[in-house]
């Protein structure tokens, strides 16, 4: 978008050159301050893309208010013909366009300083505006059913311009019986605004109202433990007695308010089966799946297969143990490198190693990587008020704009990669797509994700000779399974058996929800770690359960879905390498065009077969193995 792709990136980059080069922009200066306005700007997003400022704004949401209005009026016209249908679908897009702008214009400002109250009450401002057009344009999928699904059919076939929203128009129908008439829909929608309460409750008691403890490490040095600091110290102090006293610090920090986050969760749950029984669901994961056509059984075959699979994780812990001279092993232990490498990239090296690392998915993926890494669609470190985590937020029209906090870290270089795997997809999705099947499904979202840190992870090993770097980098491998995978399953477990206290009228309280998180604990983790009570906790701070439900589960499945196309794409001849890699090129390309198994099924992954997830246990168990051996070398 802005820069040609330069030379030192291309395919083909010595390892001496790339190492040569992250010398020279390691002593370029990163901020020194958390004040955003103390920030350079290359630092920071560029949102003129999406609006050039808030005047902008204020039009586009205008011109919202009123394609909404005139959306709305086409009540009762839908059986006139295929045009009629046409128009309501071309004005719809219209509408989707738009208001993925003027949301996300808002919802990025606010997430730099979620203590903005004048960007959160023009937040407040878009979320009122959709609920309005939910609820006056209910009647639109009852009215579209009346007609019969064989005549739709034969309107699509004779109306050239209607064939992109084949896909989308006859999955109403796939739907049909989860769908209600129009009063029942229109209520409903009035329940949109109510239905989001304990997400944005979630949201201000964990960011803009929490109070970060303030900690005195072993060193002297006091460190406030926002979630970005708190990590770096699990990450790179070596002091168990530091990590030891900043998560129990961290997490009582949640503790003291574990009534009023049970009580929002509680919320989320009474909501999700509120709404599956107003769809006529049985449960809540059916009507969670049922959106993209993905059968139970994924959930069930995943789960049951990893809660079988976890010998190899508890032998890596038992390793860890020992290789660091621990006494005791809990699960803030879980993050330092087994062999101390005093290493940092700045987030300069970072850009650059991720651009370099894509090199074997084409010249034009990797320049599209630098054009998205060097174009003001980054915000990188963390400010006061910032919200904590990483993301990439996917804007029709605009592009993708990444949110990080960046700490120099080897899982901030990560972090940085898989961000950009997202943003990758969506720029991929957007320019093959039009706007009513651009956005990819959840359910495929991490595949492009885990697939960059693949390639991170042998980009890295390529240019590393040190032994004890090499050994951390295979450790880091391992650690990704455990982070994305085993801990995703575990989090997905909790949902299922926290839904199903729901479903069954049982009382939901913080007990309640300890119990079954310690209970987890033990059969994932077993005796290779010491039960900390504290721990239990964790489900207050998990922000997926309160945004997004059934979602981490995806994690894992992208995961074992991206493991297998990594296999593929190294192994046989370099024309069956090639046909992989255009395979899956086409899945990020594919966006929403199709059901998402059918999609991964095109590029070569059946989530169906519990052989897809006993894979990855088993490259666990081989991966724990050639580290006992690498460390027997070390030592």
């Amino acid at each position: 978008m802005h820069e040609p792709l330069p030379r030192f990136v291309r395919r083909g980059c010595t390892a001496a050159a790339l190492i040569a080069l992250m010398s020279t922009l390691a002593l370029a200066a990163k901020p020194t301050s958390h004040i955003r306005a103390e920030i350079p700007a290359q630092y920071k997003w560029d949102l003129g893309p999406i609006f050039p400022n808030w005047d902008a704004w204020e039009a586009g949401m205008k011109a919202l208010d009123a394609k909404m209005a005139e959306f709305a009026a086409l009540k009762g016209t839908l059986v006139q013909g295929p045009q009629a249908v046409l128009h309501a679908y071309g004005l719809s897009d219209e509408i989707g366009i738009l208001l993925g702008k003027v949301d996300s214009y808002t919802q990025l400002q606010r997430d730099t300083d979620t203590r903005n109250q004048d960007v959160s009450a023009r937040f407040q401002r878009v979320q009122a505006l959709v609920a309005k057009f939910n609820t006056a344009t209910a009647w639109f999928t009852p009215e579209l059913l009346t007609i019969p699904q064989a005549t739709m059919e034969q309107w699509i076939t004779q109306t050239p311009d209607l064939g992109i929203y084949r896909f989308t128009i006859l999955d109403n129908y796939r739907l049909q019986k989860h769908v209600l008439d129009e009063k029942g829909e229109r209520l409903l929608a009035y329940s949109t605004r109510a239905n989001e309460t304990p997400t944005t409750a979630f949201q201000e008691l964990s960011t803009s109202d929490i109070k970060f403890p303030k900690v005195t490490l072993a060193d002297g040095k006091d460190v406030t433990l926002t979630p970005g600091a708190y990590q770096a110290v699990l990450a790179t102090d070596y002091n168990q007695a530091d990590r030891t006293k900043s998560f129990e610090a961290y997490l009582k920090t949640y503790a003291a308010t574990a009534n009023t986050y049970a009580a929002l969760y509680n919320g989320i749950l009474q909501r999700d089966w509120f709404l599956t029984q107003a769809r006529n669901y049985p449960d809540t994961l059916e009507a969670a799946l049922d959106g993209n056509n993905i059968p139970t059984a994924v959930v069930d075959t995943l789960v049951t297969t990893t809660r079988q699979g976890t010998a190899p994780l508890q032998r890596y812990l038992r390793l860890r143990k020992r290789l660091l001279s621990l006494e005791t092993y809990h699960l803030y232990d879980g993050f330092v490198p087994i062999y101390k490498i005093e290493k940092s990239y700045s987030y300069e090296e970072a850009e650059q190693m991720v651009i370099a690392s894509v090199a074997p998915l084409g010249t034009d993926y990797q320049g599209k990587m630098k054009q998205l890494l060097t174009g003001g669609r980054v915000d990188v470190y963390e400010n006061e008020g910032k919200t904590s985590g990483a993301y990439s937020a996917p804007i029709y029209g605009a592009g993708a704009f990444m949110l990080m906090n960046y700490n120099d870290t080897m899982d901030a270089v990560f972090t940085l990669a898989h961000e950009a795997g997202h943003s990758l997809h969506t720029i991929l999705a957007f320019e093959t797509q039009p706007y009513v099947t651009a956005n990819y499904t959840i359910f495929v979202a991490e595949v492009a994700s885990t697939m960059n840190e693949r390639l991170m992870l042998k980009k890295l090993l390529e240019t590393t000779t040190d032994p004890k770097e090499r050994f951390v980098l295979v450790q880091h491998a391992v650690d990704n399974i455990v982070g994305t995978f085993y801990t995703q399953v575990l989090f997905a477990n909790f949902e299922l058996e926290a839904h199903r206290l729901a479903e069954q009228g049982q009382p939901i309280t913080v007990d309640a929800l300890k119990e079954i998180y310690g209970r987890l604990l033990h059969d994932y983790y077993g005796d290779a770690i010491s039960q900390d009570e504290l721990y239990r906790y964790t489900w207050a701070r998990i922000p997926h359960f309160y945004n997004t439900p059934y979602y981490v589960y995806q994690y894992a499945t992208c995961f074992a879905s991206s493991a297998q196309l990594d296999k593929a794409m190294n192994t046989g001849t370099a024309a069956e390498r090639a046909a992989v890699t255009e395979r899956y090129l086409n899945l990020l390309k594919s966006g929403g065009s199709d059901y998402p198994m059918a999609l991964l099924k095109k590029a070569g992954v059946d989530l169906t077969q519990r052989a897809t997830v006993q894979a990855v246990v088993d490259q666990m168990d081989e991966l724990v193995s050639q580290l006992e051996a690498e460390a027997a070398k070390i030592q």
